[in-house]
Formats: C-alpha cells, structure tokens, sequence
C-alpha cells in the first residue's frame, strides 16, 4: 500500500514573529496551496510574523470541493475552528470566502481578544443581495473566474476576453479558455479539454461548496472597523464595497491591489500594498 500523502496544515508559520512581535492570522480558504502567502509574509515589516489558517485542513470542508461541493460543516463551526487557533490578539485578515469566516470568528471571539480591526482582501460579504443559489450562477462568469484561477496556478496569464464568454454554456466556452491558456504556455499544446473539464468541475464544486455555506449563513455586523481591499480585477468589479458596507457599522476603508483576485497573493507590488494594511499599529 503506498503511502498516504500528509493532509493540510491547518496553521502554517509562513513567518515567525521576532522580538516579542504581533502575528497576522490569515484565514485561507484553499483553491491555491498556503505558500501563496510567502511573497506577502517577506513584505511584511521586521519583527512580524504571518501564520496561515487553512480551512482545507477541516476535513468536511476540504474533501467538499473533490465530492460534489457539499459541506457537512458551517461558517459558524469554521470561525470556532479558526479562532482555536489564534493565540493573542493579532490582525486577522481573511481572502475570498476566508474573509466570510475570519469576519465571523472575530465576532465570536471574546471583546478583549478582538482585533483593532479586520483586512478581506476581494472577499464577497455573505449579505442577501450574494446568497444566490447555485444555478444563479452563471457559466459565463464562472469560467472568467476559472481562467483567472488557471493562470494563477501555472503562473502565466489566461487572458479570455469575458464579452467572448457571454451566453456560452461550459461546452461553448472551456474550449475558448483551452485555447487561451494554450496560447500564453499556462497549458501545453496538446492537454485535452477532458482533463481541463475535470479542473474546472473540481473548481466550480468549491465555488459552490461556499455558496452553500453562505446561503443559510446570517452574520453579525462588524464590532470592528473592516478594510477591503480589492483586485484590480476583482471577482466583481463593478461592486466597489463588494457588499461589507452593510456590514461595517463602524467604518469601511477601501483599497486597491494591483493583479487580479489570485495573483493579488502573490505580486511582490500588492504584497507590499497589502502588507502595509495588514500590519498591526
């Protein structure tokens, strides 16, 4: 029997704190390996450290995106999960639909362990107007998303034009990605579009494993200031709030990073934009 691969840390030190220094706790949702953070951790200023919360390291939430995207788990029960986790107060920032669960675990945490205030970076606000359900969203968008997704992961560019993307099926519109990511060397001249298909239906079960924790999910407004900071080609762009403003009772401070919302994690220019925000005062 071979052996069995080691599953995910669920709390990686990407950056250990010096100096009796503060930590920043990173909630990650998955879809990129944690290492993403290393280029945001050398960013950050001496004496801080960066520790990445993994929710794939949660077994109901990571075996969900390679099983259909259904979750036997809630945001609730990761915000416990996370919050074990953390050892002081710290900042905690949350990306993607880590920013829903680090929104809520700062809430469930006792008042004297609250941070000063919470960073999401591109994370859409789990409020009505974005608990849709599943077949809301549409195959257009999520393969503009996959094409963005793709390219951060084999770290060249997959630029597909999203006007060439409307009202095209998954069958109509992989084929146009393949080729994209052909074109700029993402992919090799000869992958078959039936293994793409499998990445993508693995992609898009994880999108919609978070649609469904977020759908009955019901969060408290922010006790704490929120900073969004936005890709400059974010999964939304044309929300500049991407929802938290309705969330944020005691101030919402905006910002931008350069990339998009995968390789935001990863440009040495938004890590230094990101890590400036992210540090403790």
């Amino acid at each position: 029997m071979p052996p069995r691969r080691p599953g995910p840390v669920a709390a990686l030190p990407l950056r250990r704190p010096s100096g009796g220094g503060p930590t920043v706790h990173l909630v990650h949702p998955g879809a990129l390996a944690p290492q993403v953070y290393r280029t945001l951790a050398e960013a950050l200023p001496e004496g801080v450290g960066l520790t990445v919360l993994d929710l794939s390291a949660v077994p109901e939430y990571g075996e969900a995106a390679l099983t259909g995207g259904r979750a036997e788990t809630t945001v609730e029960a990761l915000a416990d999960w996370a919050a074990d986790l953390t050892e002081r107060q710290s900042t905690f920032v949350g990306w993607s639909f880590g920013g829903v669960v680090a929104q809520s675990m700062v809430e469930r945490l006792p008042v004297d362990r609250r941070p000063e205030r919470l960073v999401l970076l591109d994370s859409i606000a789990p409020t009505e107007e974005y608990q849709q359900p599943d077949e809301a969203l549409e195959p257009s968008l999520l393969l503009s998303w996959f094409a963005m997704y793709l390219g951060a992961k084999r770290g060249r560019p997959v630029p597909v034009d999203p006007a060439a993307l409307v009202d095209r099926g998954v069958d109509d519109g992989l084929p146009l990605v393949l080729d994209a990511a052909t074109a700029s060397g993402a992919l090799l001249p000869d992958t078959p579009l039936p293994g793409l298909r499998k990445l993508y239906d693995t992609y898009v079960d994880g999108l919609l494993r978070n649609n469904r924790l977020t759908a009955p999910y019901r969060p408290k407004p922010s006790s704490v200031p929120l900073v969004l900071v936005k890709a400059e080609r974010s999964l939304i762009p044309e929300d500049p709030t991407l929802g938290w403003h309705s969330l944020a009772p005691h101030g919402l401070s905006l910002a931008v990073a350069p990339g998009d919302h995968y390789t935001m994690l990863t440009r040495p220019d938004a890590a230094q934009a990101i890590a400036r925000l992210v540090t403790p005062a």
